[in-house]
């Protein structure tokens, strides 16, 4: 099952710097789309920086790291890791695309695996995609599916048991099954300023890849398998 998995996680962030810098129509679209969710009253400048990154509509994608499962003679698990990311969204959705496609030839079972990527990276991808006017592969063509049709190896999904009202936080259920966690020097909530102002987009992918470690390693837990070993984790660069 664990070879049947590629793992991913993303990084998105505002698709503009700032609420003001967006022309007036997506400003209204905008203040239109959160009216329900928001309280009223609130500062739009406020909310778009709250929410914007995770809203397809108004956000883009600046990283997404994959990685898969392999075990060595002694049927140790290694997992080795590559992260697409930059400013041109189109080419990081290409790449992805092409690894997908690659996948599916070498694995016609292959799964997508991830914390509550069902709910969020997942349909994140595929409405970036359509906006980007780019094809879908095969994988991501999910919108006539049925549930139990879309295969996903979502943890969140597994620690619900069927309780469709829990949620729980990647940072909590590593914590929860005593597994290291990914947020060391950032956290979410600061990507959209270590990438506008800071400028430090290494910094955001090196957090997105421990993201998918944490993740790797409660499927690991799920199993009843060891946690991986630092030195059986490989990154490639290329």
């Amino acid at each position: 099952m664990l070879k049947d998995l590629l793992l991913l996680d993303i990084e998105t962030v505002p698709a503009c710097s700032s609420f003001t810098s967006m022309d007036p129509d997506w400003q209204r679209l905008f203040c239109d789309k959160i009216s329900k969710t928001v309280p009223e009253g609130t500062d739009p400048e406020e909310s778009y920086r709250k929410k914007a990154g995770i809203l397809a509509e108004f956000g883009r994608i600046i990283c997404i790291s994959t990685a898969f499962f392999h075990a060595d003679e002694q049927g140790q698990w290694h997992l080795k890791m590559k992260s697409m990311y930059g400013d041109d969204e189109v080419e990081i959705l290409r790449i992805f695309t092409q690894l997908c496609e690659k996948m599916q030839l070498a694995n016609p079972h292959f799964q997508f695996a991830g914390h509550n990527i069902r709910e969020f990276d997942i349909p994140y991808i595929g409405r970036r995609m359509l906006i980007n006017n780019l094809s879908l592969p095969f994988c991501l063509q999910l919108q006539d599916r049925k549930p139990w049709e879309a295969k996903m190896f979502d943890t969140l999904s597994w620690w619900k048991f069927g309780d469709h009202k829990n949620y729980v936080s990647l940072d909590l259920l590593a914590h929860v099954l005593g597994i290291p966690s990914s947020k060391t020097d950032m956290d979410g909530s600061m990507v959209q300023d270590v990438y506008y102002i800071d400028k430090d987009l290494k910094r955001i992918v090196a957090y997105c890849e421990r993201d998918v470690v944490v993740t790797a390693n409660i499927i690991l837990r799920f199993l009843q398998q060891p946690i991986l070993k630092p030195e059986n984790i490989i990154v490639v660069t290329a």
